[in-house]
């Protein structure tokens, strides 16, 4: 059999996801597309009987040309009905087009998904669906290269990239593909959130809509590989286990590979291999190339900087809908960067930003409606597909009725109610400083000078020992650690814990967290994780303490406890930075054995409502493992660092008159605020 330009024959199967859209960057393959199936899809539609996407839709498979005479591997589904024209909604993704069959993907005109659009609402009113294949992956030609850089002027046919790829396939699909009514939406969740972004500068004119959804922007300024100069370990790890290089065009592999450690405990596996060289040597020459290049560029060089697309989001015409989750283990930094920059440089496009209370990817099947033990009192997810996504394409794709979105709607978790804002941050959040106290507390004021004349809080710092970020033993990245009970780490003797009074009245902090800390090490580096927290009051009415018991049958044995609630300790934000970065992420610095020296840097924004009764906490700690590799606490390049490079420091935290530490936060204007 062979293929040609035109539509694939029969025999070419397999795919990595159904749709190549809601998967995470360092996630599960399984889990975006196995959630609204079958029955409850039906039941989604008001439905005895589930729709079916073979019904209503014909499958087509092509191959599509671009300047330079590589070809990438196309899905498109075209309605049956053909008594009107269809915009096209695509995706492009490095995971596969091909359709989720029982377990596994497969190519070929006869595999259908169960669900083309981002909800079963789009499959209704009808779209022309397209998935494809990026450069370097599946079934398309050509190499792959992580976060392909744009290139502003492009000389010749050569100077390819994802915004001409993406303007080929648009003049390509709008002669080729009969029954489309001219226009072009493209939205893609995480690394195809990335493809969403990078395939709108200098926008087709055919493209009216975007949604780039947790989008990977700058792979080393906080989305997935570096935070403040830390490597994202166990992330990473198990993603580049799984995401090998291809020898393309390819239709395997059929399905994701979790990576065997050999164990259920993750803390103790990586402690055990050691440094990140030695857990470097666990991928293979060929399979490592991926990894090697995020953990052998630690710094902020030539490699990272043409691959961060926020400063070439220019000449967009389409509309933007930019969508994150507050608790996004992966991509948080991504959707304000990407909303921002769009912002500032494409002055008169329609940009909009919706953030709400999901973990990576959660709004695109989920409720949205729980993480772990927290509740947000209603299914969130269902509210922004119904009442924001799906209107917001219909508008600019059909010409439906204004979704008149607020330039952003955010959720605003404590109190679980949506809000929206002409701006992001609000104007009217008003910048106030949180004090470290003496006695561990926590105020609005500067601190005084301690009665016993101590102007530091210390502990040692033991890379033998590193802080876990969980309190539970797990080898992945539990998504709901970005709102764990943080008891575990308070009663560490390497963790320095500050905390208020009990809230008088609700304090809303909305915006980037900026610690200000004053801090010493008695080695040359060390690692500074600042943790914001929401403590509940210990006394909380009946039905609120706990979770269910996890069983209701008088006649089973005993089940494990129940979650108190009571005294939670709420992770609101956390984030590292590595203190050789203080000043550059460029040119690192060793810290001065001993010396105070100020430390400033930004968590990701939070929208959170601490209730009157509830306590704000923050937590200081040098290590958060193995969420982030270890730091050897002495100036040394630590990709490459020895066993005998890893020594235990004396941290201190200063909070006196003349080194007050603080956060940083934005308050929004009330009763009672500070």
């Amino acid at each position: 059999m062979t293929m040609g330009k035109g539509a694939v024959g029969k025999g070419a199967r397999r795919a990595v996801v159904a749709l190549g859209l809601a998967l995470t960057l360092t996630g599960s393959m399984a889990a975006p597309v196995a959630l609204a199936q079958g029955a409850a899809q039906g039941a989604q539609q008001g439905q005895d009987k589930p729709y079916s996407v073979p019904e209503h839709y014909t499958k087509y498979e092509y191959r599509v040309p671009m300047r330079d005479g590589v070809e990438l591997f196309t899905v498109v589904y075209v309605p049956k009905d053909q008594s009107k024209t269809y915009p096209f909604l695509m995706v492009r993704t490095p995971y596969g087009v091909g359709a989720r069959v029982g377990k596994e993907l497969w190519y070929g005109s006869e595999a259908y998904p169960k669900q083309l659009g981002p909800s079963p609402d789009f499959d209704k009113s009808g779209y022309i669906f397209v998935f494809q294949d990026v450069r370097g992956r599946f079934m398309s030609g050509a190499n792959w290269v992580e976060m392909r850089p744009h290139i502003d002027v492009k000389k010749s046919k050569t100077d390819t990239d994802d915004s001409s790829d993406m303007h080929d396939s648009v003049d390509w699909l709008l002669k080729n593909v009969p029954g489309n009514n001219g226009k072009v939406g493209i939205w893609g969740i995480s690394y195809p959130g990335f493809f969403t972004s990078a395939s709108i500068i200098d926008s087709h004119p055919a493209i009216k809509a975007a949604s780039p959804q947790a989008p990977v922007t700058d792979l080393y300024m906080g989305d997935d590989a570096y935070h403040g100069g830390a490597y994202m370990l166990a992330a990473n790890f198990s993603f580049y286990a799984a995401f090998k290089p291809q020898k393309n065009p390819t239709t395997e592999p059929r399905g994701w590979s979790d990576y065997d450690f050999g164990t259920t405990d993750g803390y103790d596996f990586y402690l055990k291999k050691g440094s990140l060289a030695q857990i470097s040597d666990l991928f293979s020459k060929e399979d490592g190339i991926n990894w090697r290049e995020m953990v052998d560029h630690p710094t902020y060089d030539e490699y990272w900087k043409p691959r961060a697309i926020a400063p070439h989001l220019k000449n967009i015409k389409a509309a933007v809908l930019t969508v994150g989750g507050w608790f996004d283990a992966e991509d948080l930094h991504g959707p304000f960067t990407t909303y921002n920059a769009i912002e500032a440089q494409n002055p008169g496009t329609p940009n909009n930003l919706v953030i709400g209370p999901w973990v990576h990817g959660g709004w695109a099947r989920s409720y949205g409606r729980k993480l772990g033990a927290v509740d947000f009192a209603s299914d969130t997810g269902d509210y922004y597909r119904k009442n924001i996504l799906f209107p917001f394409f219909e508008q600019h794709l059909k010409g439906a009725p204004d979704a008149k979105l607020a330039k952003a709607t955010v959720f605003e978790t404590g109190t679980n109610v949506w809000r929206q804002y002409a701006s992001w941050p609000p104007k009217q959040a008003q910048t106030r400083t949180l004090y470290l106290q003496p006695g561990g507390g926590l105020a609005w004021t500067a601190p005084a000078a301690a009665k016993n004349g101590a102007k530091f809080d210390e502990y040692v710092s033991d890379p033998a020992h590193p802080v876990p970020y969980v309190g539970y033993v797990t080898t992945d990245v539990p998504k709901e650690y970005m709102v764990a009970d943080q008891r575990f780490a308070t009663t560490r003797p390497d963790v320095l814990v500050y905390q208020t009074a009990p809230l008088e009245n609700d304090v809303t902090i909305v915006g980037p967290v900026s610690p200000k800390l004053f801090v010493s090490t008695s080695g040359t580096d060390s690692d500074w994780v600042v943790k914001l927290i929401d403590v509940y009051p210990q006394d909380l009415p009946p039905g609120q303490a706990g979770g269910a018991d996890g069983s209701s049958d008088p006649k089973a044995d005993v089940p494990p406890p129940s979650v108190d609630l009571g005294g939670y300790q709420q992770l609101v934000r956390g984030d590292p930075l590595r203190g050789k970065f203080r000043n550059s992420f460029e040119k690192p610095e060793p810290m001065v054995p001993d010396q105070v020296t100020p430390i400033r840097y930004a968590l990701a924004d939070v929208n959170h409502t601490f209730r009157r009764g509830h306590r704000i906490m923050v937590q200081i700690q040098s290590s958060w493992f193995p969420l982030t590799d270890r730091n050897p606490q002495t100036f040394v390049d630590i990709p490459n660092a020895k066993p005998e490079d890893f020594k235990a420091a004396r941290e201190r935290v200063y909070r006196s008159p003349d080194y007050p530490s603080a956060l940083e936060v934005r308050v929004m204007p009330g009763v009672g605020a500070p």
